[in-house]
């Protein structure tokens, strides 16, 4: 192998590190935030009463969450108040 050829593989193996480290580090800046879905919106898991994302039947709907950018959820206005970072209760 060439000079210019190990140069390659090793950049190549350094920049395929590297995305592999992308989407843990765009986790992290996420929060799941509850009460702030409308009817049929929410991300996975919701809880009592649905089974995954986009199955919440009423808008703000306290145990439905969406990821939000970290640091946003309690900031967010609803009808409600703001969106939580722990989960409420199902809808009655």
């Amino acid at each position: 192998m060439t000079k210019n050829h190990a140069l390659l593989a090793a950049s190549l193996g350094a920049a395929l590190a590297l995305v592999g480290t992308l989407p843990a580090q765009a986790a992290d800046t996420k929060e799941k935030c509850y009460g702030i879905a409308m009817k049929g919106q929410n991300d996975c898991a919701a809880g009592p009463g649905t089974t995954c994302a986009g199955t919440s039947k009423i808008d703000y709907q306290q145990n439905a969450w969406k990821l939000v950018p970290a640091g946003s959820c309690e900031t967010m206005k609803t009808p409600n108040g703001h969106g939580s970072l722990t989960q409420g209760p199902a809808p009655a």
